[in-house]
């Protein structure tokens, strides 16, 4: 751990620099997964099947870092307004540049056979959805003009943010103030609806409409009720179970040497790993238990191996520093390019394999890339320039 230099006293806290490391590893394996699933028969077959799992991933870590970095504040004058402020200055200016990178692309994608009429929508209308996209709320199915029915239709990848506001916000009327046992209970009552979901058990009778992806935690992107059922259970569990392991100082295991690599290595197992039980309906259970592992036990355990441990070198530590810095901006930056991606793939499909692997690579370093710049360029000068208009921090 490092400490951070702020100029607010309340703001220096040691960083747990392996759990940077970490988003950066999953961010990247997003970007991997959507590029391979462009060339899937569908969710059994996928190249790198397990790829979406690092949305309940980040949603573990989130609970973890939010516990960890305000739960102290509270104490020390704190108000609400001002914990929104430090939020939405840390989450809204990626979510806005996101946005209009979708609405600069949108009409380069307009080739898929599974889009909508792309190029037969007004101009007006991208701007009205590039200025809705920006403010994270969700568009109604009626005015998606991609096909997908997609929260924002210029930029799908952002519909882990609403819940991720949606946290924030509960965390900051209620979650704080709970005990600890109490929290422990609601995560308790939050995993059966990870179980509900991936069993396909479901108890409240609106999951019949996914066959595409029953016996996995797949969805939370639309607003239907199916969707928003499976979008809070992702977010729940997760969310609960991360402020649980900030608020517990023995809820860490420990690893003297190369605790960023053995916990990279585990994370990107269960994200690479493939459909258990094939694409026999059969089967499908089975990876629904796979699925259950790796959210309930899992992913708080790697949480619990990067706060626990200690970086070996200051190699890993400038890795890690990379990595957690591009994470956000390259998770919230990438899906346009792989819409565009999408378009080309299906209007090429004679081209040779080398050819759609070239573009692949390509495609991947342009995420990195323009993740890298809006970074520097664009986030962290605004996001330091709103810190010191409305949290009074010099720069």
């Amino acid at each position: 751990m490092s400490v951070l230099l702020s100029p607010v006293a309340v703001d220096a806290k040691p960083r747990y620099e392996i759990l940077d490391g970490l988003r950066g590893v999953a961010a990247v394996i997003v970007v991997i997964f959507h590029l391979l699933e462009t060339y899937s028969k569908g969710v059994p077959y996928q190249l790198l099947n397990h790829g979406y799992l690092a949305v309940d991933f980040f949603f573990v870590l989130s609970g973890f870092v939010v516990g960890y970095a305000y739960d102290s504040r509270w104490s020390q004058g704190m108000t609400f307004g001002n914990f929104c402020k430090r939020r939405i200055i840390r989450l809204q200016p990626m979510l806005i540049f996101g946005t209009i990178v979708g609405a600069l692309l949108f009409y380069m994608q307009g080739d898929h056979p599974a889009f909508g009429p792309i190029m037969q929508t007004p101009w007006w209308i991208v701007v009205l959805l590039t200025i809705i996209g920006g403010t994270v709320l969700p568009i109604p199915k009626s005015w998606d003009i991609r096909g997908w029915a997609e929260f924002n239709p210029l930029n799908g990848a952002t519909w882990s943010l609403l819940w991720e506001y949606l946290a924030n916000f509960l965390y900051g009327i209620v979650l704080h103030r709970l005990r600890l046992h109490t929290l422990i209970v609601l995560a308790g009552l939050a995993a059966l609806l990870v179980v509900n979901v991936c069993l396909n058990i479901d108890i409240f009778g609106v999951l019949d409409v996914r066959d595409y992806a029953a016996y996995t935690i797949i969805g939370g992107w639309s607003l239907t009720p199916d969707q928003l059922l499976i979008g809070f259970s992702r977010l729940a569990y997760p969310f609960l179970i991360g402020l649980v392991i900030s608020r517990v100082a023995k809820m860490q295991i420990h690893i003297s040497r190369h605790g960023f690599i053995i916990s990279s290595i585990i994370l990107a197992a269960i994200l690479v790993m493939p459909r258990i039980g094939g694409d026999n309906p059969n089967n499908f259970w089975m990876n629904g238990l796979y699925e259950i592992f790796a959210i309930l036990l899992v992913f708080p355990l790697i949480i619990m191996m990067g706060r626990g441990s200690v970086l070996a070198g200051e190699k890993y530590e400038g890795v890690c520093k990379f990595l957690g810095a591009i994470s956000y901006p390259l998770y919230v930056t990438h899906y346009p390019l792989i819409y565009v991606q999408m378009s080309w793939a299906a209007t090429h499909p004679d081209a040779p394999v080398s050819t759609h692997i070239f573009m692949g690579i390509c495609y991947f370093i342009m995420a990195i890339a323009l993740a890298y710049a809006s970074m520097k360029l664009y986030d962290m000068p605004l996001r330091e320039w709103l810190s010191a208009k409305f949290l009074n921090r010099r720069k």
